[in-house]
Formats: structure tokens, sequence, C-alpha cells
């Protein structure tokens, strides 16, 4: 099996997921977007993707060009019925190729939150999650696409996660970030984090705090999910 990677910025990389990856034999290929070219054929071709996160828009394209290949890819792989994750702005692309709206809010949510499972979502992958802190890294939201089912939420943004059919899955959260690593997110972020006023303190604390916990509701989320498959 061999899962295609989709990074934005370097240290927003598979985190918890690799190490599961690696345990069901999967090859791991990654596509550093706006370096690499995005190929529909290749991102087709992959048996799993996994769209992951970073500090742009997906109406950002003006000024960052790639993003219209890596839509239509998205949007093509979508249709086809194939595997796809997509994590924060992995989602949101998503959620923008099925034809949901993607938006900015003007405020953020940032640092270790617990989810709230909808009804759907207590009977979804996403059930070990139901009440976790989860690592939240977002001022985007984005809607919830036609036929798809929204599986989790926050006071703040209701809209955290959705499933589309039996293969495709978005996630607001940062359901893969590795805690023993967090430090890269503080340096990586720093400026996101004073301008929005935020403690690198706190969240690294919190990391230390609710990590473990996360790691292992992260691992049976993500083996469900493959399982299922």
């Amino acid at each position: 099996m061999r899962t295609l990677a989709i990074r934005h910025v370097a240290f927003e990389d598979l985190g918890l997921i690799a190490r599961v990856l690696a345990e069901r034999g999967h090859t791991v290929d990654y596509l550093d977007a706006g370096l690499d070219p995005i190929e529909q054929s290749s991102v087709l071709d992959a048996d799993l993707v996994v769209a992951l996160g970073g500090p742009i828009g997906v109406y950002d394209t003006p000024v960052y060009p790639f993003l219209h290949d890596e839509k239509a890819a998205l949007a093509a792989r979508l249709r086809a019925g194939r595997p796809t994750l997509g994590v924060c702005l992995g989602a949101q692309l998503m959620a923008d190729a099925l034809g949901a709206p993607v938006e900015p809010t003007g405020r953020t949510e940032i640092g270790y939150g617990a989810l709230t499972l909808t009804a759907d979502g207590r009977d979804s992958v996403l059930a070990p999650l139901d009440g976790i802190p989860v690592l939240h890294w977002h001022g985007d939201q984005f809607g919830i696409p036609d036929r798809a089912r929204r599986l989790a939420q926050t006071p703040g943004f209701p809209n955290q996660a959705f499933a589309y059919g039996a293969t495709a899955l978005g996630l607001q959260f940062h359901l893969e970030a590795d805690h023993t690593r967090i430090e890269r997110w503080l340096i990586g972020h720093a400026h996101e984090l004073a301008a929005t006023g935020h403690d690198p303190r706190q969240i690294r604390a919190d990391a230390a705090v609710a990590g473990p916990r996360l790691a292992g509701a992260a691992r049976a989320v993500v083996h469900d999910w493959l399982d299922q498959l």
C-alpha cells in the first residue's frame, strides 16, 4: 500500500499517523506543495492520500497558485471515491472541492481542547475521541458538504469533522500531532501565537498532559478507519 501525504509546511507532517501506516506496511511519499508538481495522475494513483495542514487558506489561490492544482487533484480523487484523509487545511480543501464554503472567522482556536461528537460521530471511527482534548490550530471554518455527515464540534467551531461516503474523512483538528514534538509547532507558529495572544508555555504544558491520551485515541481512530476502508 502506498500513501501520498501532501505537506504544506515541513513540521506539520504525518506525525502519529506515520507510525500506524508503518505498522500496517504502508510506504509513504511526501509531496511538498508549492515545491513539487501536483499531478492529478499521481494523486489518483496512490492507495491513500492524506492532505495535511498549513497556515494558508483555500481562498489564497491568487498568491499561492499551486492551490489550483491541489484543489483539482483532490476533487478528482473524491469523485473517484478514492480513500482520502484531510487535516485542517487539507480538510478545508476537501470541503471546497466538494462545494462547501470555507471562510475566515476572524477568531482563532489554538491549543488543546476537547471535542464533542455528534450522534453520527459517536457512531463513527471518531468514537474514541469523544471528550478527548485534541490539538486545534485554525481560524478558518468549513461548511459541511452536501451528502456528508457532520461528526464533531467545539463551542466556537460547530463543524470539526465530516465523513463523505465511506472513503473520505475531513478533520479540522490535528489528530496527527505528536506531543513529543510540539516544540516544532511552537517555533514554526511563533509569530501567529504572539499575534493572537496564545502563550506557548500553556500549549507546551497542555501537550504534556493531554498528549499521551490523545496519542492512544488517535491510533485507534486511524486503525479503525483503515480497517473500514
